[in-house]
């Protein structure tokens, strides 16, 4: 019986003793102040720095993919400067336009003249896709990178010749100064497979 009854007293104790509160995980305290804690930068970084490409104020009215070459007038050769974009940008207020040409993989200036009605575009060599023509230029030069006036002699090859027709149409009517009807283009994803199809077939020259 006496064992019996502590056995009651025991449980009645256990159940009017107060619950303990549960213990907080160690650390939380420091964990969340180090969440709160803000570091500064070392050092403060510049404003936002704005390139430019020096073709804002001017509008792009014709471009084709082609291969370009120099002529190399002490080896008397020529000399490749470079894949690309061959484009023809109008001034947005004064409608002159000039001709320019980027390297695609470097983007270097490699042809940079005005279009104007003395150059002369004649078919190189004698083939169908391609043209040559002599002009004062303003691009960088393939030795030192320097940028100054020099008269050179370009070629252009294209894909084919109907690239190379679109080109002498377009370059004739720039020369003429009768470009009303030749409405401002981007690059559009139909260019990008144009140029991936003119890569493939490249290789395969």
């Amino acid at each position: 019986v006496f064992q019996k009854d502590s056995y009651e007293m025991a449980d009645v104790a256990a159940a009017a003793a107060p619950e303990e509160p549960e213990k907080e995980e160690e650390g939380a305290d420091d964990v969340e102040a180090e969440a709160q804690v803000e570091f500064k930068p070392l050092i403060e970084l510049p404003p936002e720095i704005v390139i430019k490409s020096g073709e804002e104020d001017e509008e792009v009215i014709f471009k084709m993919r082609t291969k370009m070459f120099r002529f190399n007038e002490p080896t008397k050769e020529w000399k490749e400067r470079g894949t690309g974009d061959v484009r023809f940008l109008r001034h947005k207020e004064s409608s002159k336009v000039r001709v320019l040409m980027r390297a695609e993989k470097t983007l270097r200036v490699r042809a940079n003249h005005p279009l104007n009605p003395t150059l002369e575009l004649k078919p190189h060599a004698g083939s169908d896709r391609a043209f040559t023509y002599f002009t004062p230029d303003w691009s960088e030069d393939p030795e030192t990178g320097a940028v100054e006036q020099s008269n050179e002699l370009f070629a252009f090859r294209f894909h084919n010749a109907e690239n190379a027709n679109k080109f002498k149409e377009a370059f004739e009517k720039c020369k003429s100064g009768d470009t009303k009807d030749m409405s401002p283009i981007t690059q559009d994803a139909e260019d990008a497979e144009k140029a991936a199809a003119d890569k493939k077939e490249e290789k395969k020259e």
